[in-house]
């Protein structure tokens, strides 16, 4: 009788069924047991709504194509060999915005992908910004609360957005980003993609390297201005949905290069900040990007409820090869994001068509509502058990994962102040500001702030302002003043002081 692997319900053959992982023998277990997690919140929904974020979006179905060899960081079999292609879905979407609201919105956009591999199906889900608002899980309800609506005017609020803002200064690199024209990207085929977080790479010896993944737009970056994007919304709210379904009709199918940055354990511990922190980028003068391969979508799905509404990412769907790091965000999204796909879909979403891994699933998970399979046939429900032929494959375990080399407090559980040693949130804005943007990028992003602030009310509204001056004063003196000059607010000493 032939064996089979057992396999989480993506599909990647698992290795440690018996026991959880702990920090020690005797030690707490770890957030990043995926498979304990996955089980027992599918156990939770045996007996029997618009995503929160991410709402609105198009998607397509396309294939990667690797052109260029990274096996020595990754034994990942996506990237076996060049030239080896795999079938792929893409999401693309507003972050913030509604169902019913407008594809040309201030907001960043989601950028999710779904590689179907032989191990498993292995979803990327990032953004099209490097970074992000916040450092830590916890604060990122609170968050997108900001992005929502007033709880007692339920209308859209630049008081709630910027009060955040200016209370959490680690925020100030994706709000200048957010801020530009970046914010108001053209279509979903004119933007670039990115991991945002940390992950890792395992090749065949064992050996594991961090790495952020990038996808390069082909066709190139095209933003609207905020007066264009506004224009937009009274034309057209679906204009990029539009855009990619009517573009890859006419078989102008969009493409991007994935690239990668990759550093070694001995770079993350002399690295000037913290290289798991998701408000900061890796410079690529010092980790230049390396080619990888090309993502083309060429396929709109033929039902988009069946398969744009139902598709369902999560970034703790990693493969042989692909593993996790201690980014403390992404280490939340291992649990919320397959949360709130149970929540939306059932505990058998993976068993629709879109969310299938095309090969082998095997595991102990029955019932519940929408069980489209076999349901596991007459096999045991338990394990272990006498009965079945399921067994673990130990050559996909992985190594261990040495904190130890990165930081100095591995062996120590606490909560510890997600600044402390790392509260440098002005330089890299700086630099975003000074470097990477041009003069017109410059005038639009304090135009945009300016029109965005001038929203604030209320009694708070001058303490709001002026804290949140203070932050763009610490990135660049010139962005602070030309905020300031818009807004009519005077520079005294006691503010200046206050931004030092």
């Amino acid at each position: 009788m032939e064996k089979k692997k057992l396999t989480t319900a993506s599909g990647r053959p698992y290795a440690e069924f018996e026991n959880s992982m702990t920090v020690g023998n005797r030690g707490p277990v770890l957030l990043q047991d995926y498979f304990l997690h996955e089980d027992m919140a599918h156990f939770n929904r045996e007996r029997i709504p618009e995503r929160v974020v991410h709402a609105k979006g198009t998607g397509a179905f396309g294939t990667f194509t690797v052109t260029h060899d990274i096996t020595q960081f990754t034994k990942a079999k996506i990237f076996s060999e060049i030239g080896k292609q795999t079938k792929m879905f893409a999401r693309f979407s507003i972050v913030g915005g509604e169902k019913g609201g407008a594809d040309s919105e201030r907001d960043p956009r989601g950028f999710a992908l779904k590689f179907y591999t032989e191990d498993g199906n292995w979803d990327l889900v990032g953004n099209n910004t490097p970074v992000f608002f916040i450092k830590n899980p916890k604060k990122f309800s609170h968050f997108i609360h900001t992005q929502k609506r007033d709880p007692m005017t339920n209308c859209k609020s630049p008081t709630m957005m910027w009060d955040f803002y200016s209370l959490n200064p680690e925020s100030l690199h994706q709000v200048l980003i957010l801020m530009s024209d970046r914010g108001t990207p053209f279509s979903y085929r004119n933007m670039d993609g990115f991991s945002s977080h940390t992950f890792s790479l395992i090749n065949k010896n064992n050996q594991r390297v961090w790495v952020k993944f990038h996808f390069k737009t082909v066709q190139g970056i095209k933003n609207f201005t905020e007066k264009e994007a506004n224009e937009m919304k009274g034309i057209d709210l679906d204009h990029a949905q539009r855009d990619m379904v009517e573009a890859i009709a006419r078989k102008e199918f969009p493409k991007w290069a994935m690239k990668i940055q990759v550093m070694t354990d001995a770079q993350a511990k002399t690295f000037r900040w913290n290289p798991f922190d998701l408000t900061k980028v890796w410079l690529h003068k010092d980790f230049p990007l390396m080619d990888v391969g090309i993502m083309e979508l060429n396929e709109i799905p033929e039902n988009y409820f069946r398969d744009v509404e139902q598709s369902a990412f999560a970034p703790a769907h990693v493969v042989d090869g692909i593993g996790y790091s201690p980014d403390k965000v992404l280490q939340g999204r291992l649990l919320s994001y397959p949360d709130a796909q149970r929540y939306r879909l059932g505990a058998n979403y993976e068993q629709i068509p879109v969310n299938q891994c095309p090969y082998t699933v095997t595991n102990y998970q029955r019932d519940g509502y929408m069980q489209t399979g076999e349901n596991g046939g007459a096999n045991p429900n338990y394990r272990p058990n006498s009965f079945d032929d399921i067994v673990v494959d130990e050559s996909y375990r992985e190594p261990s994962m040495q904190l130890d080399q990165i930081t100095e407090q591995s062996n120590l559980a606490d909560w510890f102040d997600r600044n402390e040693n790392d509260d440098d949130h002005f330089t890299q804005p700086g630099l975003l500001y000074r470097n990477a943007m041009n003069e017109q990028d410059r005038v639009h992003l304090v135009s945009n702030i300016i029109s965005s602030m001038k929203g604030i009310v209320g009694e708070k509204k001058e303490e709001i302002m002026n804290r949140q001056l203070c932050h763009f004063f610490r990135a660049d003196n010139q962005l602070g003043m030309a905020v300031a000059n818009g807004l009519g607010i005077v520079i005294d000493e006691k503010t200046m002081e206050h931004s030092k």
